[in-house]
């Protein structure tokens, strides 16, 4: 009987001071770690909020690139946000803000201001929900995602216009803020066409294409006509 558990402690001391066994665990634990690169991108519980922060405007600033370059059609579909959209949406507003107030009127431009917020935002919903009635195969926020980053050519072409305006007004610097205005406006709706066309079942994508197109002919409407000294 003394023998045997001699021979059971034996092997329970074997099994307890290998180290072999412990070295082999966690080496593959921290190799399996370091190869999942997903883990690693999306783990910022420990990133200092300087990188989050710049990781985030490198991402935005990739998505309007792609915007006035749009050669690969999934480039705002991978990883949407709206922080492209709120971006724009805030500028072309604070621009608009006081365009058409005057010295007899004490409104200092706040109907612009909203009046950019609810065409954008509530605009993009209608047309998201109208691409989901016609059977698109993209989600809501994607779609809200590339019609927003696509106003950059329309936020582009207010600034030249505001520029213009800075001069005295002529019939010619009209047509050319006019023109420049029609520009942004088939840059922009070319673009989300773009990103967009693929989503949509081939019989529909006209139907689809058209509440596009009378979304950003209303926003560069706005810009042509509100953008006022």
């Amino acid at each position: 009987m003394e023998g045997s558990n001699d021979a059971k402690l034996d092997v329970f001391d074997d099994f307890g001071d290998s180290d072999s066994l412990q070295g082999e665990i966690t080496v593959n634990t921290l190799g399996s770690r370091k190869n999942d690169q997903s883990d690693i991108e999306f783990n910022t519980l420990d990133e200092p909020i300087k990188d989050t922060v710049l990781r985030d405007f490198k991402a935005v600033g990739t998505k309007f690139y792609h915007v006035l370059y749009p050669k690969e059609k999934k480039s705002l579909l991978k990883e949407w946000d709206l922080w492209g959209p709120l971006i724009l949406c805030t500028f072309m507003a604070m621009i608009l803000q006081g365009s058409t107030a005057t010295a007899e009127s004490s409104n200092d431009g706040g109907p612009e201001f909203a009046e950019v917020f609810v065409i954008v935002w509530v605009g993009s919903v209608i047309v998201t929900v109208n691409s989901k009635l016609l059977g698109g195969n993209i989600s809501f926020f994607q779609s809200v995602c590339v019609l927003g980053y696509c106003l950059l050519p329309t936020a582009i072409a207010l600034v030249i216009c505001k520029i213009i305006l800075l001069a005295k007004q002529t019939t010619l610097l009209f047509f050319i803020r006019l023109v420049i205005t029609m520009l942004g406006f088939g840059w922009a709706t070319f673009a989300s066409v773009k990103f967009l066309g693929d989503s949509q079942p081939p019989p529909r994508k006209a139907l689809a294409v058209y509440p596009i197109f009378l979304f950003y002919f209303i926003i560069s409407w706005l810009i042509i006509s509100h953008s006022q000294s």
